[in-house]
């Protein structure tokens, strides 16, 4: 690879890096073009980006952001996302279908992360279901202000006739 080809892609990798709020480095040795595309396909859907990157370019692009602390060894591939849930989702979900892909450390909120805490975050219910959760909430007391108007409602009915 040329030195300015190595040059762009560690500037559009520091890029993206600055602006998302999380980056999880994983190992996909052993993998598949057709499994990796399946990952690229499911972090697309959930708003993450997947890349393949040489060690040295990836690090030096991670210091370029900012992050540093974690030593990037061996085959590496990278998911990240503006969304914290979101990356770290999609890195556990892909792990525990295929046993090839280890999540290896990551970065969230800017901080070094490790297995732990990636999987403790993919836990975490999504945006989407937090705003039901909420709406549902919020909805509560005016459902059961109706169930108590309609049981008002039957009683009086019942006792006219």
């Amino acid at each position: 690879m040329l030195k300015t080809k190595k040059a762009e892609v560690i500037a559009e990798l520091a890029t993206a890096f600055e602006n998302t709020t999380a980056v999880v480095i994983c190992d996909y040795k052993g993998l598949t073009v057709s499994e990796l595309e399946e990952l690229r396909k499911d972090a697309r859907s959930k708003g993450s980006s997947v890349r393949v990157v040489k060690n040295t370019l990836a690090t030096i692009a991670l210091a370029n952001a900012g992050m540093s602390g974690i030593v990037i060894k061996d085959t590496n591939l990278f998911v990240w996302s503006d969304d914290v849930i979101s990356a770290a989702k999609v890195a556990a979900e892909f792990a525990k279908k295929n046993d090839k892909f280890v999540i290896k450390a990551g970065y969230l909120d800017g901080d070094a992360a490790d297995i732990a805490k990636i999987e403790a975050f993919a836990k975490l219910p999504g945006r989407e279901e937090l705003l039901g959760m909420l709406a549902a909430t919020w909805m509560a007391p005016v459902q059961n202000f109706t169930i108590g108007l309609n049981a008002l409602k039957e009683k009086n009915e019942a006792e006219a006739s």
